[in-house]
């Protein structure tokens, strides 16, 4: 019997090379820039984003033939040290594998979720990790409902988030968001009301009437921030409706 790729693949080795792959690609000036503009108590190499994902992608080549444990594995031991760029790779290396995901992987991606503290990291794990697991297995959706109730605000931002792939591919379930978004629109939470105008901006790409409906409908309880974003992509006609009906009743 062959041993797999998977079998002779050491999670941490991994993690290791890829974080001296990208040491040497940051400046100082970056780093210091990244941490104060994300507010993070991480520690930045300072390396952009299309150098980070060009090591990830150079790293999975170099390890083909991975199997999902192996990549969650990696994705794990790569989030362990608190420096940015590292887990922003452990991100990086989810999406590209996410098609290997299944819904039982949530679970640490959750789990990296409520470690994030930051929009930069929890972004990415939601829409298109979690929100690309669910897109294919329909199992995920059990542990992202409850998500929407979660008492960790990033937690109830991935749960919208997490509707994105499915509005993307042309299949927005709008009842799902519904359910999501009503009970959310009272919160003082910016993450979460920008989370909401957020998704109504990419419904209306493709579904302006349900958008223009649904802003109408909830025009007293939505912050500023969700509207604006609500009616960013209407059409003229309609945002310009749904404008004059907010100045009536704020």
């Amino acid at each position: 019997m062959h041993a797999s790729p998977a079998d002779a693949f050491d999670p941490d080795e991994a993690a290791f090379a890829v974080t001296e792959a990208l040491r040497p690609l940051g400046t100082p000036e970056r780093a210091a820039g990244s941490k104060e503009y994300l507010k993070s108590e991480l520690e930045f190499f300072g390396v952009t984003v299309p150098e980070m994902r060009r090591v990830v992608t150079s790293a999975r080549r170099a390890s083909p033939g991975l199997d999902r444990s192996a990549v969650v594995a990696w994705a794990v031991a790569l989030w362990r040290e608190p420096v940015f760029e590292r887990r922003l790779a452990a991100v990086e290396l989810l999406q590209q594998a996410v098609r290997l995901l299944t819904a039982a992987d949530l679970a640490v991606v959750e789990r990296l979720v409520r470690d994030s503290g930051t929009w930069a990291l929890v972004d990415g794990l939601a829409g298109s990790v979690a929100g690309g697991v669910a897109s294919r297995d329909p199992a995920s959706w059990a542990l992202i409902d409850a998500w929407a109730v979660d008492e960790c605000f990033w937690v109830r931002r991935s749960a919208l988030l997490a509707l994105l792939a499915g509005i993307r591919a042309g299949a927005p379930d709008l009842a799902r968001f519904d359910r999501y978004a009503e009970p959310m629109l009272a919160e003082k939470e910016f993450f979460i009301r920008k989370a909401i105008g957020w998704v109504l901006r990419e419904i209306s790409r493709r579904d302006p009437s349900f958008v223009a409906g649904w802003t109408g409908a909830h025009l007293r309880e939505m912050s500023g921030v969700t509207f604006r974003e609500a009616v960013r992509r209407l059409p003229d006609e309609q945002a310009a409706r749904l404008r004059g009906l907010r100045s009536s009743v704020a």
